[in-house]
């Protein structure tokens, strides 16, 4: 049976792609010769139709704004994150066809706008990291097994691959807490500039989305380990903070941990 290549309609295409660009940038007109002017049938004209399909187009991406941060939403409230959207829109116009990637660019438009709440774009940055997460493609855990069964004389080269949902933040604010008590809606608590950044990690397990803090030495670890460093190196590295003789067990209880956060998926 021979297969054949169906092609988008030429037609489909530009009345799509003329609708878009009314869509994103209403002073285009090129639509506008689709769109039937109902005239004296119902008194709707041509822009009031487009209208419609406007403000439904505007509200949409409010929508997915708000369910990929809805910390941020709260700590702006209602007006104020409506009117934030539209000026994110007017910014980062959404260049996808799925409403999932909307809002990427969110932490670095907050920047630039604080709003009088300077931790905002920080919460985006925390909020994005854990719909990465949430979003990222499965892939089966390692296990136990799978590392002891590699010789002993193997690994200082053992170098290890993550999860693709794993993410590590260092961040300035008390965000994870103040993300917690949204979540939660216990009792509000108010934003705090931290002494110093604090190292935070961010993955999923099964269908959950985590996050922890970690101490400097366990950063430092993983940090080294996404960018390929191998055990010998991990085990060097941890020197900066413990002794040489204790190392290797310090690196050996990070790797266990990982192993029961599910963080790794392979060795290399």
């Amino acid at each position: 049976m021979s297969k054949h290549k169906t092609e988008p309609s030429s037609e489909l295409y530009r009345l799509q792609q003329n609708m878009m660009a009314w869509l994103v940038n209403k002073d285009s007109d090129a639509v506008k010769p689709d769109v039937v002017d109902t005239g004296e049938v119902s008194k709707v004209s041509i822009d009031q139709r487009l209208a419609v399909y406007g403000n439904a187009y505007g509200y949409r991406l409010i929508d997915a704004l708000s369910e990929n941060y809805p910390a941020v939403h709260t700590l702006l409230g209602d007006d104020d994150f409506y009117k934030m959207t539209y000026a994110y829109m007017d910014a980062y116009p959404s260049q996808h066809f799925s409403l999932r990637y909307f809002g990427h660019q969110l932490e670095h438009f907050l920047k630039k706008y604080h709003y009088n709440i300077p931790v905002l774009s920080e919460m985006a940055q925390f909020e994005w990291a854990l719909r990465k997460g949430f979003d990222a493609e499965d892939e089966e855990a390692l296990t136990l097994v799978a590392l002891q069964e590699i010789a002993i004389e193997q690994w200082g080269e053992l170098k290890f691959i993550f999860h693709p949902s794993v993410s590590r933040l260092d961040l300035e604010w008390n965000t994870p807490q103040l993300w917690t008590a949204i979540d939660e809606e216990t009792e509000p608590m108010p934003p705090e500039k931290l002494e110093y950044p604090y190292a935070w990690l961010l993955w999923r397990k099964e269908l959950l989305t985590y996050y922890r803090s970690l101490d400097v030495d366990e950063a430092w670890a993983l940090d080294t380990a996404f960018q390929g460093g191998n055990f010998s190196e991990l085990c060097e590295g941890v020197c900066e903070w413990i002794d040489a003789e204790h190392a290797p067990s310090r690196v050996a209880g990070f790797l266990s941990q990982w192993l029961q956060d599910d963080l790794l998926v392979g060795l290399g």
